[in-house]
């Protein structure tokens, strides 16, 4: 991950523009690593590639969310302010519980 980070910003490379560009740029694109919504980052713009692919800009670092179970897809996806998870901020359990932990707690509903 750390080469694709520049000046703040992570680059992310996509096979087609999406649909909801216009919508999506100011959003967030969120992180699902073991079936969980682990972190979000916000989406700073899509631009054409070298290679012919989309880059998908995005600021750094990821905002860690409240976990919450989350079948995969690609690794990421985005989400509506609907389906969102709240970022986890300090004081409400970030620091206290182990990522694994909380986890398994999102995962059995009791987050």
């Amino acid at each position: 991950m750390a080469q694709r980070v520049v000046e703040g910003h992570m680059v992310m490379t996509t096979r087609y523009r999406p649909k909801r560009e216009a919508e999506l740029e100011g959003g967030s694109l969120f992180w699902i690593i073991k079936h969980q919504l682990v972190a979000r980052a916000p989406i700073e713009a899509f631009a054409d590639s070298a290679d012919g692919r989309i880059d998908i800009v995005l600021r750094m670092p990821p905002i860690p969310v409240r976990p919450q179970p989350k079948r995969a897809h690609q690794g990421w996806r985005y989400l509506t302010q609907d389906d969102a998870p709240l970022d986890l901020v300090s004081g409400e359990g970030a620091d206290i519980l182990p990522t694994d932990l909380a986890r398994n707690l999102a995962a059995l509903g009791l987050d």
